[in-house]
């Protein structure tokens, strides 16, 4: 197996929010795929614990249903385990024949754990992927703007990394924020005032109940 990597260090980097992500050449379920193949669109590159294992096995059966919809978001999905590739293709035909539900997207093979380590997943000394079930959203720059971290007895949501993708794009199209909860198409919160006098002379509303908290009529993409 050819794997590539920028991080050579044996030390676990600081991933973070705001940072360029990695990047890598690996194989895949779909063939060699390198992470800035995904420059230009948003992604979702995600981890699980292993495959053939139930909680993994749900998170995929949703990933796929919900495919469609982060392609309609310009995002597509890469996933990553530590399993070898011939493990990969057996559990995406398990998948097909048990679920009827077919894994359109590349599932990464890792077994050195390189990538999972270049990600922060994992630390320098771990035996085991006992730790990865790691989520980041990754926009058209390479850049990271969202991650998630579950331990392995809780599966993620995937309607809510969905609702996620969704409101960085509008925040970024719109220049707003999205209060909690918020889904397409709800109103946005726009930026405060940056004067005193804006302020004072604020008219409190139902859209704008203060000076500092002010919804946007326009907050859906």
């Amino acid at each position: 197996m050819e794997l590539t990597t920028d991080s050579q260090s044996s030390e676990a980097p600081m991933i973070t929010i705001g940072t360029l992500a990695p990047d890598f050449t690996a194989r895949t379920t779909l063939g060699q795929r390198s992470l800035s193949d995904y420059r230009g669109r948003w992604l979702v590159f995600f981890s699980h614990p292993a495959d053939f294992t139930p909680v993994c096995t749900s998170e995929f059966v949703t990933f796929s249903k919900l495919f469609p919809a982060f392609q309609e978001l310009n995002c597509d999905l890469l996933a990553l385990s530590v399993d070898s590739l011939s493990s990969h293709i057996a559990w995406v035909l398990s998948i097909k024949e048990r679920f009827d539900v077919s894994v359109t997207f590349p599932l990464i093979e890792d077994p050195s754990m390189s990538i999972a380590r270049a990600y922060g997943m994992l630390p320098p000394d771990a035996l085991d992927s006992s730790t990865v079930r790691a989520s980041f959203v990754i926009d058209p720059d390479g850049v990271i703007r969202a991650i998630s971290w579950y331990p392995m007895s809780v599966g993620r949501s995937v309607a809510e990394i969905l609702r996620l993708v969704t409101a960085l794009q509008t925040s970024d199209a719109d220049a707003v924020s999205t209060p909690e909860g918020w889904q397409s198409g709800d109103p946005a919160i726009d930026a405060a005032p940056l004067s005193l006098e804006d302020a004072i002379n604020h008219q409190p509303s139902a859209a704008a109940p203060d000076w500092y908290f002010r919804f946007r009529d326009k907050g859906a993409k």
